[in-house]
């Protein structure tokens, strides 16, 4: 290290040398510039988080004051002392006359007090509540979640969240339990009333900025008093933040949650000491701004020790871009992108690299386009030559047969088989062009059959089956029936007994039509013939399914497919499946 310090020029080890100085000067008062923000602001963080949580608290407060004070001028009214005076004189005959009493002051709370969402009150003499709130007469009021709110010394009771248990609806609610306020020494008196979760729940997120990620009204235990947040948070299930919640009225600390840092600001409230608002926010939210100056400082900082770089690596990227562009070319090339170019305005011997790398991909598209041309007349001679086996195939007996009828003078059958033989020709040639219509290929294997009946005296019969009509004009590939008709008389019947029978089926499952070729004969081994029929190079005995197996791989890929079925002198069977759309 020290050696190769030696070596450098003097102007080289000052550069080096200043370089350093201004790197360690800007990362000192970087580091001390963040501490004392991050003081700074961490401790207005605390103090504003709090004043926002105390005047949110008190604006609750106001709000539950306003709740009960609301509920105790209902008791003050005329109709609830009349009804305290029955519950005193134990006289449950005027029940309906105070219920409907009651229904007036019950409609002004609610006027009064939006939030409120029901009332109930429970008197030994009966339950009174407002008519249009529907009461759940299955659960009794002595069962539900305030029973053991019953029988404390305070006269007024906030529950926390839950389920309205009294009236139908199951609206989540808080509730306020109130023994009476009146003159008679009642006993056994209760008034709930129910506060809607949602309107409650404005007073704070109207207040507050975002409420649902960081701020939570919780009892002493740490249970959800209103749920401000999508979810429970996970400090409500830790006992050490629990307690620390315990010391003071309101007050804020640092805790550590899930390997996090947060800022925790709470503030117990008036008139439920035994809940509290509580903020938490995570400290880097909070230092957000002293963050931003910790990032500055750090950019700062490395733009300083990156100046002394900044001609060289400007010069060597103008020099380079060239290169860079040519590079570039590559990868797109790599991605068989091969139309892409490189031009540049200078003459140096990156702009000759890159010429002859033109020319290099013109040389790939040609021989490309020459792969692609030869392929395509191979495709054409492979199918010629697959067809031409299937053409004279049956053409000598055939000639053989009408020859012989002809001596013995059966003009009529002789002249029946040369216009077969002629039609069955046209339709094979069909022009020129290897795909034809159902209609024509059907035309043809009938005029196949016909030849071979004759051929063949009294040795088979035949059906054709089209299942639609519509189907004859759908294009298909040429000769791919009558080889498969061929080998069930050359092969199926040749040792039957009785008349043969070849039945040709044809039908269309979606977008797939199908072509079947049943017959009764002597039948074969599937799995040997398919075995072969798949194979590249078939035995020559079975080269006609080979044939049909070859053309339509050619033309219509996994696509099409053939399979085999039998059961000698029963059914022996050949299926073609070919799409309905494409080529």
């Amino acid at each position: 290290m020290h050696t190769w310090f030696y070596r450098l020029s003097l102007r080289r080890r000052l550069w080096i040398s200043v370089l350093m100085l201004t790197v360690i000067s800007i990362s000192i008062t970087g580091m001390m510039s963040y501490w004392i923000a991050f003081r700074s602001t961490e401790s207005e963080a605390f103090i504003s988080s709090q004043n926002t949580l105390n005047k949110t608290a008190r604006v609750f407060d106001e709000k539950l004051r306003h709740i009960i004070v609301t509920t105790s001028s209902m008791m003050l009214s005329d109709p609830f002392r009349n009804a305290m005076e029955d519950v005193l004189s134990n006289n449950s005959a005027s029940y309906y006359t105070r219920l409907s009493s009651l229904q007036t002051p019950l409609g002004q709370m609610k006027l009064i007090e939006p939030s409120i969402q029901s009332v109930l009150i429970y008197t030994p003499v009966g339950e009174m509540y407002a008519t249009n709130d529907l009461r759940n007469g299955q659960v009794r009021f002595k069962e539900t979640i305030f029973a053991r709110y019953l029988n404390t010394t305070d006269r007024v009771v906030w529950v926390e969240d839950h389920e309205d248990p009294l009236f139908q609806g199951k609206q989540r609610v808080i509730s306020l339990v109130m023994k009476p306020v009146t003159e008679a020494d009642v006993r056994d008196v209760y008034v709930v009333v129910n506060v809607n979760q949602e309107l409650i729940g404005g007073v704070i997120t109207d207040d507050l900025l975002d409420p649902s990620q960081n701020y939570y009204l919780i009892t002493r235990d740490g249970d959800t008093v209103l749920p401000l947040s999508s979810q429970k948070a996970l400090f409500q299930s830790d006992p050490d933040f629990i307690s620390q919640l315990q010391h003071e009225d309101r007050g804020f600390f640092k805790y550590d949650i899930a390997g996090s840092n947060y800022l925790v600001n709470y503030s117990r409230l008036t008139l439920a000491d035994n809940w509290m608002m509580v903020s938490v926010q995570k400290q880097s939210d909070l230092l957000h701004q002293v963050n931003r100056i910790k990032t500055i400082t750090l950019l700062i900082m490395l733009c300083c020790a990156v100046l002394a770089f900044v001609l060289s690596n400007v010069m060597s990227s103008f020099l380079l871009k060239p290169l860079h562009k040519l590079q570039g070319l590559m990868k797109k090339v790599e991605q068989n992108q091969l139309d892409v170019r490189f031009t540049s305005k200078y003459e140096d011997e990156v702009t000759q690299v890159g010429l002859k790398f033109n020319r290099m991909l013109e040389e790939i598209a040609s021989l490309i386009e020459d792969v692609k041309d030869a392929e395509y007349e191979k495709r054409k001679m492979e199918v010629k030559a697959l067809q031409a086996q299937i053409d004279p195939h049956f053409l000598y007996n055939t000639l053989n047969t009408i020859i012989w009828k002809s001596e013995t003078s059966q003009n009529r059958d002789v002249t029946e088989m040369i216009t077969s033989l002629s039609l069955m020709f046209q339709f094979g040639l069909n022009g020129g062009n290897e795909m034809t219509t159902l209609a024509r290929e059907i035309d043809h294997v009938r005029q196949y059959l016909m030849l071979q009946q004759q051929c063949y005296e009294d040795l088979f019969d035949y059906t054709i089956k089209l299942e639609d009509e519509s189907l004859l004009e759908v294009p298909v590939l040429k000769i791919i029936l009558q080889p498969l008709v061929e080998n069930s008389i050359l092969h199926g019947f040749q040792s039957i007994e009785g008349m043969g029978n070849i039945r040709i089926s044809i039908w269309r499952t979606e977008d797939e039509l199908h072509l079947q070729v049943e017959d009764n004969g002597e039948g074969m081994d599937v799995l040997s013939v398919d075995t072969d029929m798949r194979r590249e190079h078939s035995a020559p005995k079975s080269y006609a399914l080979r044939n049909v197996y070859g053309r339509l791989k050619l033309y219509y890929g996994n696509q099409a497919d053939i399979r085999l079925s039998s059961e000698p002198f029963v059914s022996t069977t050949v299926k073609l499946t070919i799409p309905l759309t494409g080529e």
